[in-house]
């Protein structure tokens, strides 16, 4: 959208000057009036709306406490209640940002009432903060605005975050294990091929035998490993940075979250988690008032995953082409028969925020499930990838010792 320079009067009558952001300079005085400003002049520019880390230096951005989602998690909370009880939104902020524990969230806080002190709507000041403010918490609070129900949007966004928190926590602690062992695992691989196996391998040179093929692979792999470790290192740090350039690419992103949907276990999750969110965002958003097409366009950002924002924009255009949601949302080939079926039922009754919100907990419980049999799930084949690579250590190493002392015996 473009930006729009004003000059404006405050309710004092004090000059206040800003850019703002909107469709036409309609929407600009649109915003000035919402906040009691009396717009005076209003004309394009091609400045930005500046962000207020672009006032800090490079140490300070460095050094500064980084905001967490809990902290936006617990404003949202807190706005809710102070907004509830009555109090200004000016006053609370203010109170807000004297009680605020982390300074950099602090400073937010106060950006944001120097922002609608100059006439700057809510959504229009927590704009400057886009790596704090995601694009649907912003989404929302525009929503609330035009709707008059702040307090009950701040309500439902706490909910969505302490949501997302809890499912980004049992990942987390689903996760904890199996990684542990796999970390382990190449560590052990590292020594071995590092320390142990060139010291059989002096002891070998010593028999003037010829080696078991197995042995042989893991002596050359052990050599490899000890003469040409930086380049491996090289390598693997390119190949990361290779791979995390790529994903950063629109194309990039979109394949790698449509694989990632495909690796085993860990796959459908994934998928289950993703349409959990997209379920959970669009009831909120319905419920909000937002028509389905806004909805659908809002919450298409929400669900972090390009294969499935893909999806859901798909189902978006069907229903600007006059489609059903439940033709669309077959189209696309993500739900599963059951949630056609409750989206079928949600279009009949007009009940689909509800529904929405029964596909979302039905998401949920299976997400807690698959999350609580993870590690059963992973476990086996932790088992056996270990089981294969002692198999393979024994054998290179113990097979010599086994030839020798077979032909010692024999003579």
């Amino acid at each position: 959208m473009p930006f729009f320079a004003y000059k404006a009067r405050n309710t004092q009558g004090a000059l206040v000057e800003g850019v703002l952001e909107d469709i036409d300079s309609n929407g600009v005085a649109n915003q000035l009036s919402a906040n009691g400003v009396i717009p005076i002049e209003i004309v394009p520019t091609k400045k930005t709306v500046k962000h207020e880390s672009n006032h800090q230096g490079w140490w300070e951005k460095f050094s500064a406490e980084k905001v967490r989602s809990i902290d936006v998690q617990l404003f949202s909370r807190q706005i809710h209640t102070l907004l509830k009880a009555g109090v200004p939104i000016m006053r609370g902020l203010a109170g807000l940002q004297e009680s605020a524990i982390n300074k950099s969230f602090a400073r937010i806080l106060q950006d944001i009432r120097e922002s609608l002190e100059s006439g700057r709507e809510l959504s229009a000041s927590m704009y400057r903060h886009p790596t704090v403010f995601s694009h649907f918490y912003l989404s929302m609070v525009r929503v609330g605005e035009m709707t008059g129900q702040m307090d009950e949007i701040f309500l439902r966004l706490f909910d969505h975050l302490e949501f997302e928190r809890e499912m980004r926590e049992r990942i987390r602690t689903a996760l904890r294990y199996p990684m542990f062992v796999i970390i382990a695992m190449a560590v052990a691989m590292l020594v071995i091929n590092l320390f142990v196996i060139p010291a059989f391998a002096k002891v070998y040179a010593g028999f003037n035998a010829e080696l078991p093929l197995m042995t042989k692979i893991l002596i050359n792999t052990s050599d490899f490993t000890v003469k040409f470790w930086p380049l491996i290192l090289v390598f693997i740090a390119g190949a990361v940075i290779a791979f995390r350039s790529y994903i950063a690419t629109s194309n990039g992103a979109f394949r790698w979250d449509k694989l990632k949907m495909r690796i085993p276990i860990v796959g459908k999750i994934i998928l289950k988690g993703t349409m959990a969110r997209f379920a959970r965002s669009f009831a909120l958003a319905s419920r909000s008032g937002v028509p389905i097409v806004q909805a659908l366009k809002v919450v298409a950002k929400t669900v972090d995953n390009r294969f499935i924002e893909s999806r859901v924009d798909q189902i978006r255009e069907g229903v600007e082409r006059g489609e059903s949601i439940l033709r669309t949302s077959i189209a696309t080939g993500v739900f599963t028969p059951v949630v056609l079926q409750m989206i079928a039922v949600g279009e009949e009754t007009g009940e689909m925020d509800n529904l929405m919100e029964e596909i979302a907990s039905m998401y949920e419980r299976e997400v807690d499930y698959e999350l609580k049999t993870l590690s059963s799930q992973i476990e086996p084949i932790l088992i056996v990838g270990l089981g294969i690579l002692v198999l393979i250590l024994a054998l290179g190493v113990f097979l010599p010792i086994w030839d020798l002392g077979k032909a010692a015996i024999h003579k």
